[in-house]
């Protein structure tokens, strides 16, 4: 009998999702979903128009279906987004969506939300643009009939993909939590397009100590964070590690710490071939839980950015909610809850991208941060107590203020009420 691993592909669950992955290798399954994610956003012009958003077809509220249990970026950003909507008071479910991939799927903080169902009459999609269309067509279209259609996206250049227009078809708006990231796709549809900010929360980071990642106790650690199902020459952790080399002798009382989320072992040989020699150089890759990463971006004394672009920032906006000094690059999202007083903004050149790496196409631009600068600010971290604790109290408050909960959830609450009002006029 055939083996049809296209059919398979778009009909795993959660049971048969790890069988694959021991069967066939992530790069097949990686190859094996582009083409059906191309093939879906072909498909989508054969398909018939999604029947209107109907209020009276579904009670109120919303169906977030998303990555929510997922080990990334994407995944907190699903579950803070969760969080708004928990705050608000709306009343939401969930619908965990997730893909086959190296990513594990392990943060069940949201747990007591999925149902796998959409009880209500809008939805709130947190999937990749590039990977709609085949959710579309994996979850089926009675899930988008009738109800009121919102993307949550992401995206880091001034320029939208064009190969991602066709996603637009699914959604009668995209919710950002940038006006970078909405600006971008402003430029392409006359639907509208809304700036919800995450709003931050942090539990207690459960008393790690450096101890728990075999760090040393008797240096000034700056850290830097990317998950390799990024793409790595746009959080650019190799800036990092020139920055430092810059900045300090080898094996000095200063140290760097490289965090390295769902590895691959490209990436790991990569680095490590750079950090050869320093022994005040240290690389993590095990997979950590929220609580973890949280506690360690408190046990560093500075958290390090020097991406070329960004569709939030996160991280850095999370280490400066714990009080963590940032060192970032002063482009795109991240600009929007920095600046110069609450954290080292590192100047930068815009430069063409050489090559396609994964979505971002060459020609578009993004930032090459100025080593030198960012090596100053290093120094001036490590020598001048006084400039450190002004930095780092004035980020902490900067953040709690302009990334509250409170303000997510209204602005979110906000933009459901004017749907529902312009439905009903």
């Amino acid at each position: 009998m055939k083996f049809n691993l296209t059919s398979t592909f778009l009909s795993f669950s959660d049971k048969i999702r790890p069988v694959l992955m021991m069967v066939f290798p992530i790069e097949m399954l990686r190859k094996v979903k582009k083409g059906i994610v191309s093939s879906s956003m072909e498909k989508l012009h054969a398909e018939a128009a999604i029947i209107p958003f109907d209020r009276s077809s579904h009670p109120d509220g919303i169906n977030l279906i998303g990555y929510i249990q997922g080990e990334t970026g994407l995944g907190q950003s699903c579950r803070l987004v969760a969080g708004a909507m928990q705050t608000a008071g709306v009343p939401f479910t969930v619908y965990d969506y997730n893909q086959v991939s190296s990513i594990r799927f392990n943060d069940h903080s949201w747990a007591h939300k999925i149902t796998n169902t959409t009880p209500y009459n809008i939805n709130l999609i947190h999937i990749n643009p590039y990977e709609l269309p085949l959710a579309f067509f994996h979850i089926g279209r009675k899930i988008w009939d009738g109800r009121y259609n919102i993307a949550f996206w992401l995206w880091e250049l001034e320029e939208f993909p064009s190969s991602w227009l066709n996603a637009l078809l699914l959604v009668d708006e995209v919710w950002t939590p940038s006006e970078f990231a909405s600006e971008s796709i402003r430029k392409v549809t006359d639907k509208p397009v809304h700036t919800i900010p995450y709003g931050l929360t942090m539990p207690d980071c459960g008393g790690y100590s450096r101890k728990d990642f075999q760090l040393p106790e008797d240096k000034f650690l700056f850290l830097c964070m990317y998950d390799s199902s990024s793409v790595m020459e746009r959080k650019n952790p190799f800036g990092a590690i020139s920055a430092f080399k810059n900045a300090f002798p080898k094996n000095d009382r200063q140290g760097l710490v490289i965090k390295v989320n769902n590895p691959q072992p490209s990436d790991i040989e990569l680095i490590s071939e750079e950090v050869k020699g320093y022994s005040n150089i240290f690389i993590l890759t095990d997979t950590l839980d929220r609580l973890k990463v949280n506690a360690l971006l408190a046990c560093v004394d500075v958290y390090c950015s020097l991406h070329r672009a960004e569709g939030f920032g996160l991280v850095p906006a999370e280490a400066m909610f714990l009080g963590t000094p940032v060192i970032a690059t002063n482009w795109s999202s991240n600009t929007e809850f920095m600046n110069n007083d609450v954290a080292c903004m590192v100047d930068y050149e815009l430069i063409p991208i050489a090559k396609d790496l994964g979505p971002f196409q060459a020609g578009n631009r993004w930032a090459e941060p100025d080593i030198q600068h960012a090596a100053q600010f290093m120094k001036r971290l490590y020598s001048d107590t006084e400039y450190y604790y002004e930095i780092a109290g004035r980020a902490k408050a900067h953040i709690h203020s302009k990334l509250s909960l409170g303000q997510a959830a209204s602005l979110a609450q906000n933009r459901i009420t004017e749907i529902y009002m312009e439905a009903s006029s």
